[in-house]
């Protein structure tokens, strides 16, 4: 599983933070930090979580 943000899409409301705080984080503009683009497959379900949980569809997540 890797993790790829949509930094132009991000408007920082955080509930990637919130929902996989190891995985996301927003830096001082407001913006989307990946801080683990290949997290752990026993993280599968938060980060699944915060890719739901974003108002504007900034994450996708990529299989392979």
């Amino acid at each position: 599983m890797k993790v790829q943000a949509g930094l132009d899409t991000c408007e920082g409301y955080a509930n990637c933070v919130m929902a996989a705080p190891d995985v996301f984080s927003i830096d001082d503009e407001g913006v989307v930090v990946v801080l683990d683009e290949q997290p752990a497959e026993e993280q599968r379900s938060t980060v699944e979580e915060a890719v739901r949980s974003c108002p504007v569809l900034a994450l996708t997540i990529v299989e392979g």
